[in-house]
């Protein structure tokens, strides 16, 4: 059998030590200039792009056909070049075309300025095209970033990764945000969450994480809403309270921040995106925090709710207040109203008035991108909380064998990927940072 190699072909970020010497690079042209007796290519590959000097009149004539995103292999000497990117230049001496393109561009891909004015329907029209743009691409490389970021820390906290079914009997928070669909026969939904499976291998690993999609049937058209989406999952037995969980995220988004920022300065610059800076993030209770705000900033939420919560102009200011205050634009907000979350949350317990929870969120400039807390570990309180709900018992037996024989305390949270890189670079919309996003207009491309 032979073995190919691509050994011989450099990456466009590596050649700039072999100034002086043949190179030999695969890539896209991006962008092409001919002045008669020259032509000035711009070839790209996914590590970047450099400039390409055509002289030969043979190859001239042969360059005159390649449109843009034409794939090409191309071999020549390095040189230096004041107006070359890295002040360097390839000298063309060999062209081959590698692929032929068959139309016009329906947009311009090679300036991140028309990219930009495009509208969020064009923009996703033609995704296949548009993520080969350095700055659409920037996003990616960075989520890609921040996932391996969120393994490395977990692994080295003794966390363990699991995968989960996706296609379950039975929603976790229940209400009417499931996509139900027909399975041989029987009625099953796309999974909201790994929460229920997360909180059975607690039994088994004690710690476990997930990073995989979910699914939420939310008839929301708005910059914030997904309708699938990559959740970052972890869960944690033997915690004393969600102030545990709380600890280990703290931790863990420094590393994600910290790490993003050494491995992706040129895509965040791109963005000019700052990457928070923190020794801890500030908490709040939620009843303090809307008194903070109606009395300091006049708000007050845009709908009547059942229960006391933030709007997104409520989470917005919140976030304003302690970028002011304290410099800092990440906050959690705890203790939720126990009736506005999972029937599993823990209940605060103690308080007068309506019963609060263990539930908590971290807002980050302006947007939730976490939520989480401790759940209810004893089988007999997590029966009576399905109860309290109107709901069967009976519909949870499996979730329910590991509470009969025993957990431990635990907690956790989900931390959603688009929008914690829509909120880290300053995004119009969590659907630009969707790779290829599912809302409720679209599920093409």
């Amino acid at each position: 059998m032979t073995t190919l190699t691509r050994n011989y072909i450099s990456e466009i970020s590596e050649i700039s030590k072999s100034q002086g010497k043949s190179v030999t690079i695969s890539g896209f042209v991006q962008s092409q200039r001919n002045l008669g007796k020259l032509a000035f290519l711009t070839v790209r590959d996914a590590s970047g792009n450099i400039q390409c000097v055509i002289d030969s009149p043979d190859l001239l004539e042969a360059s005159q056909s390649l449109l843009p995103e034409t794939p090409v292999r191309l071999e020549g000497d390095l040189v230096e070049s004041p107006n070359g990117k890295g002040g360097q230049e390839i000298v063309v001496k060999s062209l081959t075309s590698l692929s032929t393109v068959e139309a016009t561009l329906p947009v311009e891909l090679a300036k991140n300025k028309k990219i930009d004015k495009l509208a969020i329907s064009t923009l996703l029209d033609y995704r296949p095209l548009t993520l080969r743009n350095e700055k659409v691409k920037a996003i990616f490389k960075i989520e890609a970033v921040i996932l391996r970021a969120f393994r490395q820390f977990l692994e080295s906290r003794n966390f363990t990764e699991i995968n989960t079914p996706k296609i379950v009997a039975t929603g976790t928070e229940g209400g009417a945000q499931l996509f139900k669909l027909e399975y041989f026969g029987k009625e099953a939904y796309l999974a909201q969450s790994p929460q229920f499976y997360k909180q059975i291998m607690v039994g088994v690993f004690e710690r476990v994480f997930e990073t995989a999609a979910v699914y939420r049937a939310e008839e929301h058209d708005t910059t914030r809403h997904l309708n699938e989406y990559i959740s970052l999952d972890f869960e944690m037995g033997f915690i004393e309270s969600e102030q545990d969980v709380i600890a280990m995220q703290v931790e863990l988004m420094k590393h994600i921040f910290k790490t993003v920022e050494e491995n992706c300065q040129n895509e965040l610059a791109l963005y000019e995106a700052k990457v928070p800076h923190f020794e801890d993030i500030p908490r709040i209770g939620l009843s303090e925090a809307v008194q903070l705000l109606k009395s300091k900033y006049g708000w007050a939420p845009a709908k009547e709710s059942e229960y006391e919560d933030l709007d997104p102009a409520g989470e917005r200011i919140l976030c304003e207040h302690f970028e002011k205050e304290e410099g800092l634009d990440l906050v959690y907000v705890m203790h939720y109203p126990l009736a506005a979350r999972p029937f599993y949350t823990m209940p605060l317990g103690n308080e007068s008035g309506p019963a609060k929870s263990r539930g908590f969120d971290l807002l980050f400039r302006g947007l939730e991108i976490t939520t989480g807390g401790q759940r209810i570990h004893r089988y007999q309180d997590l029966v009576g909380a399905i109860e309290a709900r109107d709901m069967n018992p009976e519909l949870f037996t499996e979730y329910l064998q590991c509470f009969k024989h025993g957990m431990p305390p635990h907690g956790g949270l989900a931390i959603g990927l688009e929008r914690l890189a829509k909120q880290l670079l300053g995004l119009k919309s969590v659907k630009e940072s969707a790779l290829f996003p599912r809302d409720l207009n679209r599920i093409r491309p």
